[in-house]
């Protein structure tokens, strides 16, 4: 299998983390399992690059890296705003124009928006920078809310950690739910984060520690092949539908249905990469009923069939 070539374009002062968040996704390979990518680095000059904690950071390729990327990263750009130079947003053009898979890290959206990736298309930023964004390029459909925007070809993150989610979610994208999973436990993290950067922008009063639904959710994931419901879901839970609807937005920006619904998928994923288990049996299995319903569920979702899924990251043959 090709390796797939990601390179991070940096510029000082460069945030370690944004940085990190790339590096730790696409640059560490999970213990017992094939490296899918190769991770480098580059800025417009190579050489030490100063870092916004003080030290700095050796760079040993310039922008002709990016001409040999499957994926760009821009981990961030210090400050939010600050115009690029013409020969950096003149080379990600390049990438873009050569099948380049485009990605932005927080501030890095910034970027892309100076080199016009993001005309008419929807972006996320960090919280703190989405009107700074909107009304530098109003022709960008700055999305405050969520943790990323993927459109395939360009994709962009909200803030700081939120990269994690991006390049999980590509990895995903790229080689199925199941290698995406195992990084993420490498990492110590879940694979996929729920709810929007918007529960983060404010500092809410603390929920009491018996309000916390940690409980409720590892009591209804180890049940997710049973005929779970929201009714259900409160009645364990001791509230009415109306209050854990309130909570589920509160602690995970989501719906109680919509919860459900991404863990039965979620649950399918791994059991169509993993299992020759029957679309039948697999609704069985994740709570979804019938086939007819997985796969409608499954296309809506993920805009293609279980078979055309299995078929691409199917590991059982």
């Amino acid at each position: 299998m090709n390796r797939h070539r990601v390179v991070a374009l940096l510029n000082a002062p460069q945030s370690p983390f944004e940085l990190a968040c790339a590096g730790e996704v696409f640059g560490a390979v999970p213990p017992g399992a094939p490296g899918r990518y190769d991770f480098r680095i580059c800025a417009e000059r190579p050489g030490p690059l100063q870092t916004t904690v003080g030290y700095t950071v050796h760079v040993d390729a310039g922008l002709a890296a990016l001409q040999e990327a499957d994926t760009v990263v821009v981990p961030g750009w210090q400050p939010p705003g600050t115009p690029a130079p013409p020969a950096v947003t003149e080379a990600l053009r390049a990438a873009y124009r050569r099948g380049t898979r485009i990605v932005a890290i927080c501030t890095g959206a910034f970027v892309l928006a100076q080199a016009g990736l993001l005309d008419g298309r929807r972006a996320a930023t960090h919280w703190r920078h989405t009107a700074q964004l909107a009304a530098t390029f109003p022709e960008v459909q700055v999305d405050p809310g969520v943790l990323y925007v993927d459109h395939g070809d360009v994709a962009t993150s909200a803030g700081t950690g939120a990269g994690i989610d991006l390049c999980l979610h590509l990895v995903r994208s790229d080689h199925g739910a199941a290698y995406a999973a195992e990084i993420a436990r490498s990492m110590v993290l879940p694979p996929h984060r729920e709810g929007n950067q918007l529960q983060y922008a404010t500092q809410p009063a603390p929920a009491k520690a018996d309000e916390s639904l940690a409980p409720l959710l590892e009591w209804a994931t180890s049940r997710i092949d049973t005929p779970l419901t929201v009714g259900r879901l409160a009645e364990r839970a001791g509230v009415s539908s109306r209050t854990l609807a309130r909570r589920f937005t509160e602690q995970l920006g989501t719906s109680p249905g919509q919860w459900l619904l991404d863990q039965r998928l979620n649950a399918t994923r791994v059991l169509l990469e993993q299992t020759d288990l029957p679309v039948e049996a697999i609704a069985t299995r994740v709570g979804l009923a019938s086939a007819v319903n997985l796969r409608r569920r499954f296309r809506a979702h993920l805009g293609t069939t279980p078979g055309a899924y299995r078929q691409t990251f199917g590991e059982a043959r």
